[in-house]
């Protein structure tokens, strides 16, 4: 009966490096359908939102199962939080990206990118499937020290984020108030993506310490 119950708990590990994998292919995607004014790549990552989403629910329907009928304690307790908290951020980001991909779909055929912001945008995508593959390892592996490196990645995000208000201010800004809208969402998008990415990996720091990192 405990093997399978600890089989249940490893599932749930499994599954959440799954949800990691399907939102860093939206991620990807969406980038590239933004950056390409590519309407089937943006409408390939909104219809399979729908992959991340029924993961979630696996996993939600997995630890309420879990928690009804073993109870669980100590770092197995840490273990169900944890899992829901970051299957919860995953989530999240899946939306992200579909937000994302909704700007490129919104803007078709043109690209809502000016090309002076193209090598922000195509760098803040890359950020963020970095963090996303080092949360996605850090949760497979339980690497603590791998996990607590992830916040100077997130600084690159925010000083990237940062960037992208420069140039929206410029005196030389020639794109008018409508690129300056869908830029300022889009580089939230991104933040935010990164964001949840963190604590994604602060969440690994928090099932192998029980401590929260500061």
């Amino acid at each position: 009966m405990r093997d399978a119950y600890h089989e249940e708990l490893d599932s749930l590990t499994g599954k959440l490096v799954e949800m990691t994998r399907l939102v860093r292919s939206a991620i990807s995607r969406a980038t590239t359908a933004l950056l390409d004014a590519d309407l089937p790549l943006a409408e390939s990552v909104i219809s399979r939102d729908e992959e991340v989403n029924a993961l979630f629910a696996e996993i939600e329907t997995s630890i309420f199962d879990l928690m009804a009928r073993q109870q669980p304690v100590a770092v197995d307790l840490r273990m169900v939080i944890t899992a829901l908290r970051m299957g919860t951020d995953l989530e999240r980001m899946g939306d992200l990206a579909v937000h994302v991909a909704k700007v490129a779909r919104l803007r078709h055929p043109d690209s809502a990118i000016p090309p002076e912001i193209r090598s922000t945008i195509l760098e803040m995508g890359q950020i963020a499937e970095t963090l996303v593959t080092k949360a996605g390892s850090c949760v497979a592996s339980r690497d603590v020290d791998a996990a607590m490196e992830l916040d100077e990645d997130d600084d690159a995000m925010d000083r990237l984020h940062r960037r992208l208000f420069r140039n929206i201010l410029a005196k030389d800004w020639q794109h008018g108030v409508e690129p300056a809208i869908d830029i300022t969402l889009i580089g939230r998008y991104y933040e935010r993506y990164a964001d949840h990415a963190v604590r994604v990996a602060r969440d690994v720091v928090y099932l192998v310490t029980g401590a929260r990192p500061s």
